[in-house]
C-alpha cells in the first residue's frame, strides 16, 4: 500500500517516486484534488476508484474509504492512495495509516508538494524573509465542527506569515477573527486560486478589502496573510512578467536591507 502525494495540481510537480509507484499500481484510489492527468502514469488495466469529496455534496465517508483501502490491499493488489498535495498535510493520511496499521497492512508514505508551499511560490510570495518574516504557520480554514475552527487563534493570528488552506467559505469569519486578535486592517493578503494550474489567478489586497476583491474566486484557493503577501504584486513570475522597474527594485532592496 502506498499513500502518494499528488502535489498541488501541475503534473510536472509530481515526484519521481510517485511516478514509479503509479507505474506498477493495480488499484488507484484518488481524490478530487488529484489532477486526473496524473492517472496516465498508471497501467491502463489498473482499477481506478474515485473517492473525492465535493463541497456541498454528499460524498463517500472516511470510514468507507478506509474499508476500500483495506479490502483492496487484502486482495493482494498494489494499491496507490493518491491524495492532492501531501498525504500528511490536511489530507487525512494519518487517519488512513492508523486504519491500515490496525489491520497490519504495510504501507509507504510518498510525500508530495503541499499547496501551502506551492501556491505562494507560484504567486511569487516567499513565506520567509530574514528581514520581514522568520516563520510561517499553516492552518485549515474549515473544520467539521465550527466551534473548533478558531481554537488557539489568539496565537496563530500573530504569525509572521499565515497560510490558510480550505478557507474560502469562511473567509469573512477568518478576517473578523484576525482583527479581533489584533491584526490591523491594512495587513496584506493574497489569495491564489487553482495554484500551479493553467487557470491560476491571484488577488491581492488587505484584511479590509480582500473579501470584496476576491468575491469571484472559488476553491481550491490558498490564502496568504502577512507582510510578504505584497510580494505577489512584484514577483508574479508565472502569470505575468516580473515587474522589475526601478521603483520595484528600490523597494525590494529596502526590504532586504531592512
Amino acid at each position: 500500500m502506498y499513500l502518494v502525494g499528488a502535489g498541488p495540481g501541475d503534473p510536472d510537480l509530481l515526484t519521481l517516486r510517485a511516478i514509479n509507484v503509479l507505474k506498477k499500481a493495480g488499484v488507484i484510489v484518488y481524490d478530487r484534488l488529484a489532477n486526473p492527468e496524473i492517472l496516465a502514469y498508471a497501467p491502463e488495466d489498473a482499477e481506478r476508484i474515485y473517492v473525492g469529496k465535493r463541497p456541498g455534496q454528499s460524498s463517500i465517508s472516511q470510514q468507507q474509504i478506509n474499508r476500500i483501502l483495506i479490502s483492496k490491499a487484502n486482495d493482494g493488489k498494489i494499491v496507490v492512495r493518491l491524495k492532492g498535495g501531501d498525504p500528511f498535510v490536511f489530507g487525512r493520511g494519518g487517519e488512513e495509516c492508523v486504519a491500515l496499521a490496525g489491520k497490519k497492512i504495510l504501507f509507504e508514505i510518498v510525500p508530495g508538494i503541499s499547496s501551502a508551499l506551492a501556491a505562494p511560490a507560484y504567486a511569487g510570495i516567499p513565506l520567509t524573509h530574514r528581514n520581514v518574516a522568520r516563520s510561517f504557520t499553516v492552518v485549515t480554514g474549515y473544520t467539521k465542527n465550527e466551534e473548533d475552527l478558531f481554537r488557539n487563534w489568539e496565537h496563530i493570528a500573530h504569525s509572521d506569515t499565515l497560510v490558510i488552506l480550505m478557507g474560502m467559505k469562511n473567509l469573512k469569519k477568518i478576517i473578523n477573527q484576525l482583527k479581533l486578535f489584533g491584526r490591523t486592517g491594512d495587513t496584506p493578503v493574497a489569495i491564489v486560486e487553482k495554484a500551479t494550474s493553467r487557470h491560476q489567478r491571484t488577488v491581492t489586497g488587505t484584511l479590509n478589502n480582500i473579501t470584496e476583491k476576491a468575491a469571484y474566486l472559488s476553491s481550491p484557493a490558498t490564502i496568504v496573510i502577512g507582510e510578504l503577501a505584497e510580494f505577489a504584486n512584484t514577483l508574479a513570475w508565472r502569470t505575468e512578467p516580473v515587474n522589475f522597474g526601478q521603483e520595484s527594485i528600490t523597494e525590494l532592496r529596502q526590504a532586504i536591507s531592512g
